[in-house]
């Protein structure tokens, strides 16, 4: 897929891995929707860096674990550039519960994670499918984790909401082929703010990598860039976590 001209729709664009992605796409010439659900000034911030250079972006608010405000901002959005060609699935939450403390997982972390990391993906899957499916094209890329794959993570319900993910990327691929492509980036540990206040755990973690440190936000979207102009690629998950998980 050629992203430049292309209409993307980037979950959680405002911060971090999102803000990346929405960054690269917009240099790559695709038009920006910078989805946010509370982080209104870092979105907004984010639209003026792409319009800084020119780029074109938007802002566009919805609880992406809300299915009538997704409806909403994805018929917003299709209406007004007549179709949506790429959605990257990155808003994402996390609870910090040490792995071994089971009797501090609570009913309230299992459903928050769940609904916004796995339900909120799959409502805004379905709801661009129609628009992709209109224009016999469309390319979707959920931001999953290592935590999906190796079980460990900030919390037990945040591996299993990502193993979730990891699956529900399959499900849809078969779901949603031949015209819409559905692939999963799984990224390790990347300097973000969910680290801050964590910096020595992050400096240890660092220290254990085949590569030595850890990555940045602008690898997961160079490589999320990259599945969504490859159109040979479907229903994959790519780690991308400088040798952590081997």
């Amino acid at each position: 897929m050629e992203l430049s001209g292309k209409k993307a729709l980037v979950t959680g664009g405002g911060t971090g891995i999102g803000r990346a992605v929405s960054l690269a796409l917009a240099e790559r010439g695709a038009a920006v929707a910078v989805n946010y659900s509370r982080s209104m000034q870092e979105a907004e911030e984010t639209v003026r860096m792409i319009r800084s250079k020119g780029g074109q972006a938007r802002a566009v608010q919805a609880d992406v674990s809300r299915e009538q405000e997704v409806l909403a901002m994805v018929d917003t959005l299709a209406g007004e550039w007549s179709g949506i060609d790429v959605l990257v699935n990155n808003a994402s939450v996390t609870r910090h519960i040490a792995m071994e403390d089971l009797d501090s997982v609570t009913d309230d972390a299992w459903d928050e994670l769940f609904h916004i990391n796995v339900r909120g993906m799959f409502y805004c899957a379905r709801a661009v499918a129609p628009w992709m499916k209109r224009q016999r094209q469309g390319a979707i890329v959920n931001v999953g984790s290592i935590a999906g794959i190796t079980g460990k993570g900030s919390s037990l319900p945040y591996a299993v909401s990502k193993a979730a993910v990891h699956g529900l990327t399959r499900s849809l691929a078969q779901s949603l082929a031949p015209h819409i492509r559905v692939n999963c980036v799984a990224p390790g540990a990347v300097l973000t703010r969910w680290w801050e206040g964590r910096e020595q755990q992050m400096e240890q973690l660092a220290g254990t990598l085949l590569l030595g440190e850890a990555a940045v936000p602008a690898d997961i979207a160079h490589m999320i860039c990259a599945v969504l102009e490859q159109e040979a690629l479907t229903g994959q998950i790519i780690t991308v976590d400088a040798g952590q998980s081997m």
